[in-house]
């Protein structure tokens, strides 16, 4: 199986780097899926899950990513994340609550930007909700 380059980095802290079989992200235009030899793109990223197959194609790992940069180059691919975390590290009690408080500011909004920052704010709950479901399916 063909193998490529990958390097998953946050401001905080790279969360990845090795080789990988093939990379699947949420970009702004749908999910992308990228193989080895795949044409050099570079697309920005939606809050969602990014699943990275093992060179080996017998593993996955699930990296929650709240938006960023993902640049394909002919045997490497880069992501610059805002923030990332993997997907076994995401606390589904906190984001829980999270989704509530955004819910509420929702409810309780007395201008645009407040809605922006609640819509915002439960946009990315919800993808990490739903990262925390692909992984334990995967798990």
């Amino acid at each position: 199986m063909a193998t490529f380059k990958c390097r998953v980095v946050s401001a905080r802290e790279e969360l990845y780097s090795g080789d990988v079989s093939m990379l699947i992200a949420s970009g702004h235009g749908g999910e992308i899926g990228i193989l080895a030899g795949h044409t050099p793109l570079i697309t920005l990223l939606k809050p969602g899950a990014m699943r990275l197959k093992s060179a080996d194609g017998t593993s996955e790992e699930v990296i929650y990513v709240s938006g960023g940069v993902l640049e394909v180059q002919p045997n490497v691919v880069t992501v610059l994340a805002d923030s990332a975390d993997r997907a076994k590290d995401l606390d589904e009690a906190k984001i829980a609550e999270a989704r509530r408080a955004a819910e509420q500011m929702l409810v309780n909004q007395s201008d645009t930007l407040q809605t922006n920052a609640a819509l915002a704010a439960l946009a990315e709950s919800v993808a990490q909700l739903q990262t925390i479901q692909k992984y334990k399916n995967r798990a």
